[in-house]
């Protein structure tokens, strides 16, 4: 097992980002939005994190056989991603996202049409089984099969490869695949669908971490925006505050956030240590536009920890 090597088993997305005044309401047309294009998907924003953040990183994903499965696997060789378990597929289109972002608050709403993505297969994951053996963390999310982030859970878990679930978009989960989930890091909204508790307050988040602890998931990280994050384990619980910062946009900032504490944690950090510089690291993201584009470097981040002690 290498101590700092992640592997991410996910999406990948071309983003369309219109930047509004606000965001339409069913049935209004809102005029006057910037535009731009930015390689997305939840997978593969997560192994950008972790690369930018100085992990050694591999992506297994499915793209299509078009313009933007190409340039999404230029992206991953410019940003020191292993791609050679991305897979192009000759029938399904590149997964493309479209987003709206309020630019007062730079909260957004958004579509996705998964494409490729919903044929990344067991068989994909298991051509990369001896990389995903051989990690120190795997990441996974739910913008894919949930049968292949199983089969690729089961693989880390038999190797005693730690496993970050970021549960989203949130879907029921047997019970099976969650006692081998190492850390659980949903944001508010995703608590509150696992738990049934809306996480208004810390309190409310110490109840929905211990209710899903109790399934035999080792620790939860209930991020929380710019309030921080909320971790929880058998023998501690804390909040972690976040960082002051101005946000444009907050797309990715979650996507940032595991990447970062993937790195965090490879590299020895304790789980507080590791949720205060992925804390960073989410807030730093959400001072610029797009997904990808957004994830700081591992020098920002340390620059911008260093003027916040």
């Amino acid at each position: 097992m290498n101590s700092k090597k992640i592997v991410v088993v996910g999406s990948s997305n071309t983003d369309m980002v219109i930047l509004l005044p606000h965001l339409p309401v069913p049935g209004e047309t809102e005029i006057g939005g910037d535009f731009s294009m930015a390689a997305g998907g939840k997978g593969a924003n997560q192994a950008v994190g972790a690369a930018r953040a100085g992990g050694s990183v591999t992506l297994v994903a499915r793209v299509g056989d078009d313009m933007f499965g190409n340039k999404a696997i230029a992206g991953y060789a410019k940003d020191h991603i292993n791609a050679d378990f991305v897979f192009q597929d000759a029938e399904a289109k590149s997964g493309v996202a479209l987003i709206f972002v309020d630019k007062k608050s730079g909260e957004n709403t958004i579509a996705v049409a998964s494409g490729a993505n919903s044929k990344l297969s067991i068989a994909d994951v298991k051509k990369a089984s001896k990389v995903i053996s051989e990690a120190s963390i795997l990441i996974l999310q739910l913008e894919t099969p949930l049968a292949t982030a199983e089969a690729a859970a089961a693989l880390a878990y038999k190797a005693g490869v730690r496993i970050i679930l970021n549960p989203a978009p949130a879907r029921k989960l047997p019970d099976k695949f969650l006692k081998q989930i190492s850390i659980f890091t949903p944001n508010e909204v995703e608590a509150e669908f696992f738990t049934g508790i809306k996480v208004s307050k810390i309190a409310d988040a110490a109840r929905a971490a211990d209710k899903l602890m109790a399934k035999g998931i080792e620790t939860v990280i209930i991020t929380l925006g710019a309030r921080g994050s909320y971790v929880a384990t058998k023998d501690m619980k804390k909040l972690v505050p976040s960082f002051k910062v101005k946000p444009i946009d907050t797309t990715g900032a979650g996507d940032v956030y595991n990447g970062a504490l993937a790195v965090a944690l490879a590299e020895g950090k304790t789980i507080l240590e590791a949720a205060r510089y992925a804390n960073a690291a989410g807030a730093l993201s959400t001072t610029v536009l797009g997904a990808q584009p957004s994830a700081p470097t591992r020098k920002a981040i340390e620059s911008f920890l260093n003027k916040a002690k």
